[in-house]
């Protein structure tokens, strides 16, 4: 997994002129989300969208890291061999984890927590660990060590401490559970968002081939990479500003060369985590991926130094519609 991403934009949606457009913001997770809804009874659809951003409040307070009661900040201080009972988010959300982890042989794996450390200055640039920091990250990295009981819904660490961070796959947790909560609503057309970074659409606006959402490089602004009727499925986006940098799980090491990444998948958690993954991952490892995953698409942007983003270096995966292409 990676430094978490930017709150940069990579999606834009222009909705403006789809007729009953219903758009509401909630503040979580630190960061926006968004619902469009297209629903003529604008206070039906407040009330639907409430109800979905106080989802979203309930899963950052059993979600966060960084706050002192919730599932992950427990399971960060648990000792070895002891055995704590989680809510359901939490539990979901690491057994989505592990799926993931596994599916991408290690690239996205949430227990990096202790690895980002010790790379990790201050105030927040890389360091250069000593070996005995590095040996013991990386001892105390891997989703191996964490077993989960589902009948219990609990969890024990084969060793402590264990930094959870599921910073690349609440998000879109959350925008699954948002989408799960609408469709009780009878809500049958909308697009959800979290983060600036993930989008989960359902249904299509009435005559349209489904929601208009462009992607944008971010390194130029100006540069529209491809502009998409998307329905009835999830995409995600991770990116680094400059001076950031990513380590790789597998090895331990950072890994250099890579502005950003996109993942289209069924569900947003899923996404969610294969955007981060593709982070780390080759441009074979991804190939591979895809080709076992034919519903997964994948766009990343390699980066050499300073020097401008050339065409060439950007890198499609899956069955993407050249209609909606631009590069």
């Amino acid at each position: 997994m990676n430094e978490r991403r930017t709150e940069e934009s990579f999606f834009n949606s222009d909705c403006r002129s789809i007729p009953g457009l219903q758009r509401f913001f909630h503040q979580a997770m630190a960061t926006t989300f968004e619902v469009i809804i297209v629903e003529e009874d604008a206070s039906y659809a407040g009330q639907a969208a409430r109800a979905a951003f106080d989802e979203v409040d309930r899963l950052e307070a059993e979600l966060s890291r960084f706050l002192e009661n919730s599932d992950v900040s427990r399971i960060n201080n648990l000792p070895a061999n002891r055995s704590l009972q989680l809510g359901l988010p939490a539990f979901e959300c690491l057994q989505i984890s592990a799926r993931m982890c596994a599916e991408t042989k290690g690239a996205f794996d949430v227990t990096i927590g202790t690895l980002l450390n010790c790379w990790r200055a201050g105030n927040g640039t890389l360091c250069k660990p000593s070996k005995e920091q590095l040996n013991f990250a990386r001892d105390h990295t891997g989703i191996h060590l964490l077993k989960l009981d589902e009948a219990e819904h609990t969890i024990r660490l084969l060793t402590s401490p264990i930094q959870i961070d599921l910073g690349g796959i609440g998000k879109g947790y959350a925008v699954d559970r948002m989408a799960e909560l609408l469709r009780q609503w009878s809500i049958n057309t909308a697009l959800i968002s979290g983060g600036y970074s993930s989008v989960l659409a359902f249904g299509s606006p009435p005559a349209m081939k489904g929601w208009p959402i462009t992607l944008s490089n971010p390194a130029n602004r100006k540069q529209t990479l491809a502009r998409l009727h998307f329905q009835n499925g999830s995409l995600s986006a991770s990116g680094l500003r400059k001076g950031q940098h990513i380590i790789d799980p597998r090895t331990a090491q950072p890994v250099e060369g890579r502005l950003a990444a996109w993942a289209s998948a069924a569900d947003a958690a899923t996404a969610d985590a294969l955007s981060t993954a593709f982070m780390v991952m080759s441009p074979e490892e991804i190939r591979k991926y895809c080709l076992h995953h034919p519903d997964v698409l994948a766009m990343v942007i390699l980066q050499d130094g300073d020097k401008d983003i050339q065409k060439d270096k950007i890198l499609l995966f899956g069955p993407w519609k050249k209609d909606e292409l631009l590069i």
